[in-house]
């Protein structure tokens, strides 16, 4: 499903990324090993793709290693290092994608981290090592490719990584040993020899999931709590979309809003702004709603300005059939390129009652006050009846999310936002249909030992509903039954 980002290819409940149908790559050659590919969350809660090397990433591997500091170089090759010589780039170019491995984050356009593994023909055992851009260092890069790289040697025979690391390069130190391997160590010299076996045990599986829940939730968090908002397509017309989401921001945000429209010098008595890209100050959270056929030069323009996320309340996507669903795959292609998380498209937008916050992003014209309950809704006119009958029964509360067509936030990153949200006590789910119901249980067996969850699963049969194949499980209702009852959900 692309209804999530997979965290990593070592779970049980991976998901794949988003791959846009007739324009993949063409440099890539036969033998590439595409499942490899994943779009991932590092622990700010931005997305990076993971992928494996081609021969025409020579250059961007050489910029990266000129974007490596001295001493980063030195801790990477034991050495001092100039200018880094062919010879050495082309030890991660020249991949067989059996024996030899190489997978290479991408942040935008760069490359920002490399991990490969060689080793003998027939050899089980494989040599492993990492390089991470100075300033993408701290963000878990390269414990997210050791389990990506370790994944993709298991599924080529290897069982076991062995590395050499210079005993001052904590860093990287921190990465094997905090990884839930049973790692020997050896010391020589001021050189450590690392060497485990990478099948998954109890302790990785902990430890990745735990990493997995961070980044999810913080991915989450950035999106509930934007410092600034910009509304592209706002507009004076209450007919309009972006009427309504401009008027209730305007109504209650603690930030900065900023109104997006080529053709008004100002709406709702704010200043307008022809593009995302001429204001002034920097955007966290932009809001989308322009016609479908002009979203994509849209996100392109927040790609340009750092947006940090993306709430398209635009319809017309995957709802609207097979030219929808591929106008979709490329807003999300786009969009994950420059870390951005998007809520949506055909969504009704998110809630975030927290004082400090007081975000209403949504077309609903009342929302509910502050209070102690989590709400994900998939349909959006439901969402806006459910919103108001909680603020006539005076239900409070602390965040709600509308996903619409769930490209790629869904209710699976909730429930991950939610476990730790200390504001956060009950939580109620509307679901009409699953993009990865073994995760989903997962979650949710976790978030409900903790908390009440409780779901209303509409659809009572087994088909997926229009618009929604991309990214949904069919599923009986006998399996959604079960499928609760195991994971402590109340029906």
């Amino acid at each position: 499903s692309t209804a999530s980002i997979p965290m990593t290819p070592a779970t049980s409940d991976r998901e794949p990324p988003a791959v846009v149908a007739g324009e993949q790559a063409t440099d890539r050659p036969a033998d590439y090993p595409h499942t490899w590919e994943a779009d991932v969350l590092t622990a700010d809660g931005s997305v990076v793709r993971i992928r494996p090397v081609v021969a025409a990433d020579l250059e961007a591997l050489r910029a990266m290693h000129r974007r490596l500091s001295a001493r980063s170089k030195y801790l990477r090759y034991f050495s001092a290092v100039g200018e880094i010589r062919d010879e050495q780039l082309r030890v991660l170019t020249d991949v067989d994608y059996h024996a030899r491995v190489c997978l290479v984050a991408e942040s935008g356009d760069d490359i920002v981290a490399v991990g490969s593994y060689h080793a003998a023909p027939g050899d089980a055992s494989a040599e492993a090592a990492f390089a991470v851009q100075d300033d993408q260092q701290g963000r878990g890069l390269g414990s997210i490719l050791l389990e990506h790289l370790a994944a993709a040697a298991q599924e080529r025979g290897i069982s076991r990584f062995t590395t050499e690391v210079l005993s001052e390069n904590r860093q990287m130190l921190g990465v094997f040993l905090d990884a839930g391997y049973e790692v020997t160590r050896e010391y020589s010299s001021g050189i450590v020899d690392l060497a485990f076996d990478i099948s998954p045990t109890a302790s990785s599986r902990a430890v990745t999931e735990s990493r997995e829940q961070r980044a999810e939730a913080r991915s989450i968090a950035r999106l509930l709590a934007p410092r600034s908002v910009a509304v592209i397509g706002a507009s004076a017309d209450p007919s309009k979309l972006g009427h309504a989401v401009l008027v209730n921001l305007l109504r209650s945000f603690a930030g900065p809003v900023y109104p997006v429209n080529p053709d008004a010098v100002a709406v709702q008595g704010v200043r307008a702004y022809a593009s995302v890209t001429d204001i002034p100050d920097p955007v966290d959270l932009a809001v989308v709603a322009v016609p479908a056929a002009s979203v994509t030069d849209v996100v392109k323009g927040c790609r340009a300005k750092g947006v940090h996320g993306l709430v398209v309340v635009t319809a017309g996507f995957a709802d609207a059939g097979s030219d929808g669903a591929s106008a979709q795959r490329r807003l999300l292609s786009l969009a994950r390129g420059a870390g951005m998380r998007v809520l949506g498209p055909n969504c009704l937008g998110l809630v975030n009652t927290d004082p400090a916050v007081r975000l209403n992003a949504t077309l609903a014209p009342v929302v509910p006050a502050a209070g102690r309950v989590g709400f994900f809704c998939q349909s959006g006119a439901l969402g806006i009846a459910i919103l108001a009958d909680a603020a006539a029964r005076g239900l409070g509360l602390s965040s709600f999310v509308s996903a619409g067509n769930r490209a790629d936030v869904s209710g699976n990153d909730l429930l991950q936002f939610w476990q730790t949200d200390e504001r956060t006590e009950v939580v109620l789910l509307y679901l009409e249909s699953f993009g990865n119901p073994r995760k989903f249980a997962r979650l949710a067996r976790t978030l409900a030992r903790r908390k009440p969850v409780i779901a209303v699963k509409s659809g009572r049969h087994a088909m997926v509903p229009k618009g929604l194949s991309l990214n949904a499980t069919p599923m009986s209702d006998a399996a959604v039954a079960s499928l609760f009852a195991q994971s402590g959900v109340i029906r």
